[in-house]
C-alpha cells in the first residue's frame, strides 16, 4: 500500500520509518527542507535510538521524503503526525493539523479512496473538523472518496521503535468499513509479524519472537480519540500518585523503593510507573493532560484526579528546590550543578521538562546553575533560551566548585562518571538524586551527602537500580 506520513518529528519519522521497513512504499512529507535533506541524507531528524540505521538503510528504496503534497494524489493511507502545542488556556492548538488537512484536500486523487488518519494525540472531535476541512479543499464527498480515523500513538521517545514494531495494542476508531478493511490490510504485516527474523537483523534491540501479539482494537472514532488522553492522564495520575508517597515516606521514615514494590506486586497495580521523580514531564504528558482537564471544564464534568494529579505534579518539583534549600540554606549565589535535562533519558527532547521547571524556580532563588546533558543540551538552549545557565561539555564539569549536584535524568552515562573526582573540586558536596538511581551506600563511602526522594537520609538501597558499585569509577 502507498503510505503518506505528514511530518518528520517522534510521531511521523517513526511511523514513516516503520512501515517503510515493513514493505510499504512510505514518504514522509515535512515543510521544513533541513528536516527532509537530513532523510534523504540517511539520517534521522530526531534522536531516536536505533532509527538512523533504518533510515540509512531503507531510504530511497521503500521510504521517501519531500517537502511537497504531490504523493498523497497516490496514497492509499495519510497519516497526520504533526505537533499539537498547547494554548496558553491549556487547550491543544490544532493549527499544524488544519493546515494539513487543507493541503491533503488539496491533493487528493478524486477517481480512488482514500484514508485520511489523525495519528497525531488530537481532542475529541478532530477526527470530523478534518473531515470538514479535507471536504472544502478538495470538493469531495467524506465517505465516499475518503474517511478519516483515529488512530492514536503510544510511543515512548526513546523506545519508539519497540514499541512501533512490538505494540501492546494497535487501536483504530473508524465508522467506515471500507476504511476499517484498509486499515486492517495496512497493519496485517506488523500484527502477524510478516518476515521479522528477517528485518530484526537491523533492530537496535533484541527480537524475542515470544513476545505477545498486538490486539487489534477497533472502536468508534471519538473513543479513538478519547482512549489516548484517557491513558496518559491515568500515567500521569499514577506518577502523581507515588510521588506524594514518596513525600510521605520522607515524613515518616519508610522507604518508598520497598513501598512501590511492594504494591507493584499486586498484579491489578502493577509496577510500571511507580517510579519516584522529581515530577512528570515531556512532550505529552503536561499538554495531554492540560488539554484533557480543559475538555472536561468546557463540557462540564471536571477531570477533578486530572486536576488533582496536575497539581500535585507542580508540588513535587517545588519539593525538589525545598528540599535543596533546607540543605543549602541561603541559594543567592550558590553554585548548583544539574545532570538531565531531558525528561527521560534516551532522547534529546527537552521541550518541557522538569530541569526546565526546577532551574528556573532555582535562578529565581538567585542560585548560578551548570547543566549537562548527554543529547538535549541542543533543544533545551534552543527553547529555553531565558534561562541562563552555563552548558557543560563534560558532566563532570557540573561538579567545578558546586554547592550542590542534582541528578534529574537517569542516564547510564552517569553511572559511570568518576564521581571521585568530581567530589575533589566541589565546594560543598552534596548531592541530590532525584531518581533513587546512583549509588547511595558507595556516595556516602566517598564523602558525599546523598539524599534521595523518599527514603530517608539514612536508608540503604538495596537491590535498587544500581547494585554494582564496581561500575562506577572511582
Amino acid at each position: 500500500m502507498n503510505v503518506v506520513c505528514i511530518g518528520s518529528g517522534y510521531v511521523g519519522s517513526v511511523t514513516g520509518t516503520a512501515f517503510a521497513v515493513l514493505g510499504h512504499p512510505t514518504t514522509v512529507i515535512d515543510i521544513d527542507p533541513s528536516k527532509i535533506d537530513l532523510l534523504n541524507a540517511g539520517k534521522s531528524p530526531i534522536y531516536e535510538p536505533g532509527l538512523d540505521q533504518l533510515v540509512r538503510k531503507y531510504i530511497g528504496k521503500t521510504l521517501f521524503a519531500t517537502t511537497s503534497y504531490q504523493p498523497v494524489h497516490e496514497a492509499d493511507v495519510v497519516f497526520i503526525g504533526v505537533g499539537t502545542p498547547s494554548k496558553q488556556d491549556g487547550t491543544a492548538d490544532l493549527t499544524y493539523i488544519k493546515k494539513a488537512a487543507e493541503l491533503i484536500g488539496a491533493y487528493l486523487h478524486p477517481h480512488r479512496f482514500t484514508v485520511v488518519v489523525n495519528k497525531s494525540t488530537v481532542p475529541v472531535g478532530t477526527a470530523d473538523l478534518v473531515t470538514a476541512i479535507i471536504e472544502e479543499a478538495s470538493g469531495l464527498k467524506a465517505g465516499e472518496h475518503f474517511s478519516v480515523v483515529s488512530n492514536p500513538e503510544f510511543l515512548r521517545e526513546g523506545y519508539a521503535l519497540e514499541d512501533v514494531f512490538f505494540p501492546d495494542r494497535i487501536v483504530v476508531g473508524s465508522n467506515h468499513e471500507r476504511a476499517k478493511n484498509i486499515m486492517r490490510e495496512l497493519y496485517h504485516r506488523l500484527v502477524e509479524r510478516v518476515s521479522y527474523e528477517e528485518i530484526s537483523k537491523d533492530f537496535a534491540f533484541p527480537y524475542n519472537p515470544l513476545t505477545p501479539k498486538a490486539v487489534y482494537f477497533e472502536t468508534d472514532v471519538k473513543s479513538a480519540e478519547m482512549i489516548k488522553y484517557a491513558s496518559n492522564a491515568f500515567l500521569a495520575v499514577k506518577i502523581s500518585y507515588i510521588n506524594e508517597v514518596a513525600r510521605l515516606c520522607e515524613t515518616l521514615g519508610a522507604n518508598v523503593l520497598d513501598v512501590a514494590r511492594g504494591m507493584g506486586l499486586d498484579s491489578r497495580i502493577g509496577g510500571k510507573f511507580l517510579q519516584v521523580s522529581s515530577g512528570w514531564s515531556g512532550s505529552c504528558f503536561p499538554k495531554d493532560t492540560a488539554e484533557f482537564l480543559q475538555t472536561s471544564r468546557k463540557y462540564g464534568t471536571e477531570l477533578s484526579i486530572v486536576k488533582a494529579a496536575i497539581e500535585s505534579n507542580r508540588k513535587m518539583h517545588e519539593f525538589v528546590v525545598e528540599k535543596i534549600r533546607r540543605r543549602l540554606k541561603i541559594l543567592n549565589g550558590k553554585k548548583i550543578g544539574i545532570l538531565g535535562l531531558t525528561f527521560k533519558p534516551n532522547t534529546d527532547d527537552a521541550r518541557q521538562t522538569q530541569a526546565s521547571v526546577i532551574i528556573q524556580m532555582l535562578l529565581d532563588l538567585g542560585a548560578n546553575i551548570r547543566v549537562h546533558d548527554p543529547k538535549g543540551m541542543e533543544m533545551f538552549k534552543a527553547v529555553h533560551p531565558h534561562l541562563h545557565v552555563q552548558y557543560c561539555a563534560s558532566a563532570e564539569d557540573v561538579a567545578h566548585q558546586a554547592d550542590g549536584i542534582v541528578l534529574l535524568t537517569h542516564w547510564n552515562e552517569y553511572l559511570q562518571l568518576d564521581w571521585k573526582q568530581m567530589l575533589s573540586i566541589m565546594k560543598t558536596p552534596y548531592l541530590l538524586d532525584t531518581r533513587n538511581f546512583l549509588p547511595k551506600k558507595l556516595l556516602i563511602g566517598l564523602g558525599y551527602q546523598y539524599e534521595g526522594l523518599g527514603i530517608g537520609t539514612e536508608q540503604e538501597i538495596d537491590g535498587g537500580i544500581m547494585n554494582q558499585f564496581s561500575v562506577l569509577s572511582v
